[in-house]
């Protein structure tokens, strides 16, 4: 194993899908594949025993999808972050999945270089987020959902937010990275990292995307 190298779990029931990222993905100098699971319940069981630091879910698998098995790892390792794999852009389960926990999201489709840069990207604890996609997925699916919008408790959280950790919600929610925020606010990026690590930490999230579901939810930023 390269030494820092992010270990990756592919959850997968299709065989080819499995072997072709595994193959992508170590080809990669930092990056070690450590395991497959080819369904949701093995997923969760060898995060247990791997302990990843990303694991590439696929939404639609037998025993227990992946949008169980994300809310299961996430409940049981807050370490392991998952990047959910999905063969369209526009997937309410996908919205589903960020909701349960999951970090982001990729197309089947991507390219080796979007693939790597995404483990990459959310192995390093940002979202996933790309404005042109998952704004728009979050957006529609925030509107869409019947499931029950937030605990009470969170709600209340909201009001404890300053101005400015407001305003750099809003900017979480458009996709915007702690570079781009900073750059927006005038402001150094160390300074963007205290500001969003407190709005987590107000709002008891988990990440970025979790953020950025919220904003939409309790509507501080609509579909544009």
């Amino acid at each position: 194993m390269t030494n820092g190298a992010i270990r990756v779990l592919i959850a997968d029931d299709q065989m080819m899908v499995r072997e072709g990222f595994s193959v992508l993905l170590g080809a990669m100098p930092d990056i070690e594949v450590v395991g497959e699971a080819v369904n949701g319940r093995e997923a969760v069981e060898q995060v247990r025993e791997l302990a990843p630091d990303v694991v590439l879910m696929d939404i639609r698998m037998p025993e227990l999808n992946g949008i169980e098995a994300t809310r299961e790892i996430v409940a049981a390792d807050a370490s392991a972050k998952v990047l959910v794999l999905t063969t369209f852009d526009l997937d309410e389960y996908v919205y589903q999945a960020l909701r349960a926990g999951a970090s982001g999201f990729l197309l089947k489709d991507a390219s080796a270089r979007q693939l790597a840069d995404g483990v990459r990207v959310v192995a390093a604890g940002e979202a996933l987020l790309a404005p042109s996609v998952t704004k728009r997925l979050i957006s529609e699916f925030s509107k869409l959902s019947e499931e029950p919008r937030l605990a009470p408790v969170t709600r209340a959280a909201y009001g404890d937010l300053t101005e400015r950790e407001t305003e750099v919600l809003v900017l979480i929610a458009q996709g915007l990275s702690n570079a781009e925020i900073a750059e927006r606010l005038v402001v150094a990026e160390s300074t963007i990292k205290t500001h969003v690590s407190r709005i987590l930490v107000k709002l008891g999230l988990r990440d970025r995307t979790q953020a950025a579901v919220f904003a939409y939810e309790i509507r501080l930023v609509t579909p544009g």
